[in-house]
C-alpha cells in the first residue's frame, strides 16, 4: 500500500474542505491515489464539487493595465503582505503591467524589458526591490486579453492602489457598438467573474475530459438510488446542466442581476451599443493561487498529529 503521508493528507484537506480523518479514508480507499481520493470524497458526499479552499502561502500583487483593445495583467509575489503596501513594490509592479502588454504571457521576455523611467530591466527592478526592501520577490506570470475591435475592460478586487490589488479580471468583448457603453458592460461582466471564477466562456471551450470526470461522478452517484437506467441517464443531464451553470461563464446566474444569466446580458448589450456582442475570452488572476506552501507550514505537523499518520 502506498504511503500516506501528512503533507498529502493537508493537501487533499485544504482542496476539499472535508475532514482530516475522511481525507486520510479516502488516501487509504484508493491506495494514495490522489486524484481518486477526492472523486472518493465526492462520490460520499463530504467534497464540494469543483471547489477549492484557496489557501496559498504567496503574498504580493496583480497588477492591471488597460489600453482600448487590449489588457494586461501581472503577478509578483513578496514574503508577506506588508511588502504590498511598500510604494517602491507597487512602482514595479504597476511598471510590469505596463510593459506586459507587449510581453504578454511571455514572463522571460517580460524580465528583459526596460523600464522607461528607471533605465532598468523589469529583472533589475526586482533584484533592486529585494535589496532595498529585504524580503524574496518573484515575477510569477503574465498575460493579456486583446480584441479586433471593441474593448478589453478590466476589474480589480481588493485594490490597494489604482490599478494593484489581489485579485485582477480582464475581460473581452467583440463589438463594433458603442465604446464607453461596451466597457461599462464589460466591467460589470469582470466583477462577476472575480466573484464566481467560472471555468470557461461557453460550454463549447470547456474541458471535455472535465465534463466526462463530472459525468462519470454525477452517474455513480445516481445509480445509489437503484431507479431505472433511463431515469438515472436523465438526473445525470439534470446534474451536468446544473454543473454549466456553476462554471461556465456564459451560463452563470449573473451577480449584479439574479434575474439574468451572463449570455442574456451580453444579448442585451447587443442592443444596448447598436451593433452585435461577442464575449471572446476572460482572464483572472489571484494572488499566490495554486502555490502550495512551504515545509515551514504548521499545518502539517498539526494533520500529522490529529490523523496519526
Amino acid at each position: 500500500m502506498a504511503e500516506i503521508t501528512a503533507d498529502l493528507v493537508k493537501r487533499l484537506r485544504e482542496q476539499t474542505g472535508a475532514g482530516m480523518m475522511d481525507c486520510k479514508k479516502a488516501l487509504q480507499a484508493t491506495d494514495g491515489d490522489y486524484e481518486e481520493a477526492v472523486d472518493w470524497l465526492r462520490k460520499k458526499g463530504l467534497a464540494a464539487a469543483a471547489k477549492k479552499s484557496g489557501r496559498t502561502a504567496a503574498e504580493g500583487l496583480v497588477g492591471l493595465e488597460l489600453a482600448g483593445t487590449k489588457g494586461a495583467l501581472v503577478e509578483i509575489n513578496a514574503e508577506t503582505d506588508f511588502v504590498s503596501r511598500n510604494e517602491q513594490f507597487q512602482a514595479i509592479v504597476r511598471e510590469a503591467a505596463k510593459l506586459t502588454l507587449d510581453a504578454g504571457d511571455d514572463v522571460e521576455k517580460l524580465k528583459g524589458l526596460t523600464v522607461q523611467s528607471t533605465g532598468r530591466t523589469i529583472a533589475d527592478e526586482i533584484t533592486n526591490g529585494i535589496a532595498v526592501i529585504g524580503e524574496n520577490m518573484t515575477l510569477r506570470r503574465s498575460t493579456t486579453v486583446a480584441v479586433e475591435d471593441g474593448v478589453v475592460a478590466g476589474y480589480m478586487h481588493g485594490q490597494l492602489a489604482p490599478g494593484l490589488g489581489k485579485i485582477g479580471v480582464l475581460v473581452g468583448l467583440q463589438s463594433s457598438g458603442d465604446k464607453d457603453k461596451l466597457a461599462e458592460i464589460g466591467k460589470q461582466i469582470a466583477m462577476h467573474v472575480a466573484a464566481t471564477n467560472p471555468q470557461s466562456v461557453s460550454t463549447d471551450d470547456l474541458d471535455q475530459n472535465v465534463v466526462a470526470r463530472e459525468r462519470a461522478i454525477f452517474a455513480d452517484q445516481a445509480a445509489a438510488s437503484g431507479k431505472p437506467a433511463n431515469i438515472i441517464e436523465k438526473m445525470v443531464d439534470g446534474r451536468i446542466r446544473k454543473f454549466y451553470e456553476e462554471v461556465v461563464l456564459l451560463e452563470q446566474v449573473f451577480v449584479v442581476n439574479p434575474d439574468q444569466r451572463v449570455k442574456d446580458v451580453i444579448a442585451q448589450a447587443s442592443k444596448d451599443v447598436g451593433a452585435p456582442v461577442t464575449l471572446t475570452a476572460f482572464v483572472r488572476m489571484q494572488v499566490g493561487e495554486g502555490i502550495e506552501k512551504g515545509p515551514g507550514d504548521d499545518l502539517a505537523a498539526e494533520v500529522a498529529k490529529l490523523a496519526g499518520v
